[in-house]
């Protein structure tokens, strides 16, 4: 998932109201419910209709302002992760069945190879870097998760989509470029959803 935003906007919802999914308290704060119900009933709406209004790529970037008395944004991720399998295993059947199981086949493994390419260039300068003055990815956390990517690709390895999906990264000045490193892991999940 993408990264959220925090904000003052203010959940309207009355304290009583049944819920999808458990709710913050205290301080911390979770995803503004009513902008979670209403996406998540558009999805249902899109999937059970049949309608190409959300793709999986689309779920997975969605994001959500963070408010007090929010969902928890664990169980919110998760169930946007399920929702993803499920879109994306309805594109790779609608695929399959208008261009062939070659086709969808031949995709997959030319963005896989995309994405082995571009992890060939040594650890360290697998992606371009912040400033100085600037914040990036860790190097050393992102190049283990490379390196775990690469296993997957070239040698089978075990590696989920939930797995990627839920990679953290402390920050470093001169880190890697989190728009970089973001791509490449949707790219990889991408991967994942297609050959399952």
């Amino acid at each position: 998932m993408s990264s959220k935003t925090e904000t003052d906007v203010k959940d309207f919802e009355p304290d009583d109201a049944p819920t999808a999914f458990r709710v913050t308290s205290g301080r911390v704060r979770g995803y503004h419910r009513a902008a979670v119900d209403t996406f998540l009933a558009a999805a249902r709406e899109s999937f059970e209709h049949d309608l190409d209004e959300l793709t999986a790529a689309e779920i997975r970037i969605a994001s959500f302002p963070l408010v007090k008395n929010g969902y928890v944004i664990g169980d919110v991720d998760a169930a946007l992760g399920r929702v993803e399998d499920a879109f994306a295993a309805r594109e790779r059947e609608r695929s399959v069945r208008d261009l062939g199981a070659e086709a969808w086949v031949s995709r997959a493994r030319g963005e896989a190879q995309s994405i082995l390419d571009h992890l060939a260039r040594p650890n360290r300068k697998i992606f371009a870097r912040t400033s100085l003055l600037t914040f990036g990815y860790r190097v050393d956390e992102v190049d283990h998760v490379a390196a775990r990517i690469v296993r997957y690709l070239r040698d089978g390895d075990a590696l989920s989509a939930e797995q990627l999906r839920s990679a953290a990264f402390r920050m470093q000045r001169r880190g890697y470029r989190e728009e970089q490193v973001d791509a490449l892991l949707d790219a990889a999940i991408d991967v994942i959803l297609a050959v399952r």
